[in-house]
């Protein structure tokens, strides 16, 4: 009788299933670990070689980074430096320019007083010159006093002053006026009589010419005609009179009216 090998159980594997067994065996001591704790030396080192060029790649990069931020921190140090140095220069042009600005200010405004002083200056210039008394005749002096006596005068006595005076010399208002009288006087020959300006009136009596007309305005020291010998006169003079009115009996000293007014007589 034949004896026949029973299938299943008992059957030896073939080589591919024990193959495949192992491999199924490796798979899980890899799963389990055990293949990584028993790793080959050449394996282990990849790993540790792996691991330090990582590190100092890291710390390329942090090095890079540290050295990048210490250049954007010196720019911008540099350039609020510039900034502010370039407001400080601003400050100090604006800081010129307004004084600047003040010391011209100030040399127009005293430039403007100097010439405002020098206005007023010469107003009172010619307020001084206006306002001045002069002799009628310059350089000359008194040869007849006031109030002298004699035949000469039908009141008696002189009613003004004379001034030695050659024929043709110029006679001058002794002070601004206005010609209330200018023509022939009687015994005063051509006369002129001026309405001074502070109120009083002034005569010029034996005038060889008469340089003014009634109505008109002169000024302190302006020729207003000539010396001469006209009417009551016994040469070539001027008689002078000081009086309150132009009326001749109104008269007054005529040297003390004189230097009453600043002339020296």
């Amino acid at each position: 009788m034949a004896f026949i090998r029973a299938t299943g159980k008992h059957r030896a594997p073939s080589r591919l299933t024990r193959k495949s067994a192992k491999a199924a065996g490796i798979a899980a001591l890899a799963t389990t670990g055990i293949i990584g704790a028993t790793a080959s030396p050449a394996l282990a080192a990849d790993s540790e070689s792996v691991t330090a060029s990582s590190t100092g790649l890291t710390q390329t990069v942090v090095s890079l980074d540290s050295t990048l931020a210490a250049q954007i921190d010196a720019q911008a140090k540099a350039q609020q430096h510039q900034a502010e140095v370039a407001a400080e220069a601003k400050a100090e042009a604006k800081r010129k320019a307004e004084a600047k600005a003040e010391a011209k200010r100030k040399a127009e405004a005293r430039a403007k007083e100097a010439r405002e002083a020098e206005a007023r200056a010469a107003r009172a210039a010619e307020r001084a010159r206006l306002n001045a008394f002069h002799l009628p005749v310059a350089g000359s002096h008194v040869t007849t006093g006031y109030k002298s006596g004699g035949a000469l005068w039908s009141s008696g006595s002189h009613s003004g002053v004379d001034f030695q005076a050659a024929s043709g010399t110029s006679v001058v208002a002794v002070g601004a006026g206005t010609v209330v009288e200018a023509g022939w006087g009687g015994a005063y020959g051509n006369n002129i009589v001026l309405r001074m300006n502070d109120g009083t009136y002034t005569q010029y009596g034996h005038l060889s010419s008469i340089g003014v007309s009634v109505g008109q305005s002169v000024t302190s020291g302006q020729q207003i005609g000539l010396s001469g010998s006209t009417g009551n006169s016994t040469g070539p003079h001027l008689h002078f009179e000081a009086r309150t009115t132009p009326e001749y009996g109104s008269d007054m000293d005529p040297v003390a009216y004189l230097r009453a007014h600043g002339v020296q007589v």
